[in-house]
Order: structure tokens, then sequence, then C-alpha cells
């Protein structure tokens, strides 16, 4: 009796670090804790703040200024003009929140604190979604400066079609974040020398996505492919709104579910590479 008694818990029984570490659920203040963490690093660089709107505004320059030139070298057609700076913008949002994921794991690869984030109490998913947090934040800053430059320098006010583009600016949120989630297990799963996909993964889907022209441009072969991208149908829903044409809600659709089946994907393959990663020592040799 006095066994069972001894090898009974008491009501103080401190609970084993190890129990604490794998107990499920996510944690709001760990999120937070992440984000901020990624946060600080953009107070304490004023290179790496000034990141966030370098390549925006020189993309916003350059597409700007063509756009313009095409516009007059056609005879004024303003709808050009919209076309290619609207499609300008709502790449970039594509794009920073799918790179927020991808560089802010490599920010743990390059600084060497990849396996003391995941040997703490944070969860995978936690870790995704201060990323994803981050990516969000960004484009709220780039979002506004780039609209009110394209007001400012092109005359193109973005914002007079108001929540005409809603739908297709979240689409895009959602595709960004399962490209990035890929991009990362990519990158955990090859090692650094697979880093460039950060940048250049998103850039392989630019031709399909129909960013700056119609799908009809495509080949048919092409565009049979392009039509299982969600961006595609989120940029050309947004040259419909654009047009002046009524929300083309089956655009919205059909990029809300190729969205689900992407993030379904994304987070299958990551948890893939993870549990391949925690049983071969992948994150060790990731920062090596």
């Amino acid at each position: 009796m006095s066994a069972v008694r001894a090898a009974a818990p008491g009501p103080t029984s401190p609970v084993p670090p190890a129990e604490i570490a794998l107990r499920p659920g996510i944690s709001a203040g760990r999120i937070v804790a992440l984000l901020l963490r990624q946060l600080f690093l953009y107070r304490r660089s004023m290179i790496r703040s000034l990141e966030i709107i370098y390549w925006p505004v020189l993309d916003l320059l350059v597409w700007g200024f063509l756009s313009v030139y095409v516009a007059r070298l056609r005879g004024g057609a303003g709808v050009a003009v919209a076309f290619l700076i609207g499609g300008m913008i709502l790449w970039d949002i594509f794009f920073r929140v799918q790179q927020a994921i991808s560089v802010s794991f490599l920010e743990d690869v390059w600084t060497r604190n990849l396996v003391n984030v995941f040997v703490s109490p944070i969860s995978t998913v936690e870790f995704l979604l201060a990323t994803m947090l981050l990516g969000v934040m960004k484009i709220v800053v780039i979002g506004f400066l780039l609209a009110a430059l394209a007001l400012a320098l092109y005359a193109f006010n973005i914002f007079q079609y108001g929540l005409g583009l809603l739908p297709f600016v979240l689409n895009l949120i959602l595709a960004a974040w399962g490209m990035g989630i890929i991009t990362t297990a990519l990158i955990l799963r090859f090692g650094q020398g697979a880093e460039a996909l950060a940048w250049a993964l998103a850039f392989l889907f630019q031709p399909f996505s129909a960013v700056f022209y119609p799908v009809a441009v495509l080949p048919p072969a092409l565009q049979a492919a392009a039509w299982i991208l969600p961006t595609t149908h989120a940029f050309e829903g947004m040259r419909a709104v654009l047009a002046g044409r009524a929300v083309p809600w089956a655009h919205v659709g059909w990029a809300a579910v190729e969205n689900a089946v992407l993030l379904g994907l994304a987070a299958a393959v990551f948890a893939w590479v993870m549990r391949i990663a925690r049983e071969t020592g992948l994150l060790l040799r990731t920062e090596g």
C-alpha cells in the first residue's frame, strides 16, 4: 500500500518538462513572441526596414512609367494603365506574403537559431502562424504606400474600386501562404543550397498566372494549366473589376477551392518534411 502511495503523484507534483513541450494546443502568447522577434529585427536594422519598401517602390516606378508609355502609344487607353499598375500591386502583395514565410525561416538558418526555436515548446503551427501574420502586416504597409504613389504619380486610384478587389486580394494572400509553406519545406529538405527558391519559386508561376495579360493570350495547352492556379483566377477577376464589370464570383469561388487544396497540400508536405527532419537531424544539417 505504501508503494502505491509513493507511486501516485500528489496534487503538487511538478509536470515533467517533456510533457510540457509535447502538450497539444496553440498559444497566442508564443505566436506573438515569434512575431515580435521578427519585428525587432526590422527595428534594429535600417537596411532591412528599407528593403520592405525598396523593391515594391522600384517595381511601381518601372511598371508605372511603362504603362503610361503604352497608354500614350495606344492612344490613351486608360484601362491599360489600370491593368498594368493594378496587376503589379496585387502581384507584389502575393510575392511579399510568400516571401515573408520563407525568408523568416531563412533568418533562423542564417543566424543558426533554427534548432533553438524548434527545441522550445513552440510548435510548428505557431511558427508558421507568426510568419503568416508578419506577411499580412508587411502588405498592409506596402499596399497603402503603393496605392498612394500610384495615385500621386499616375493618377490611378485603386481605392475607387472599393470592395470589388478585396476577395481577390484575400485569395492571393491564401495562395501566398500555401506557396510560402511549400518553399520553406523545400529549403528545409534540401538545405541552404535551395534558399534561392525563396525568391525564385513565385516567379516560376508568374507567366501562367496572367498577371499583366489575360489567359487568352496563352497557348491552349498552357491555358488549361493556368486555370489550375488560384492566382490566375485572382488576376482575371481583378481585370474584370478594373474594367468596370461586376465582381466575377465564379473566379472568387474557384480561387478559394484551389487555395483550400493548395493549403492542404502545403500542410501535408511541411508536416512530412518536419517528421523527416526530426528523425534524421535535418535541422542540424540545415544550419551547417
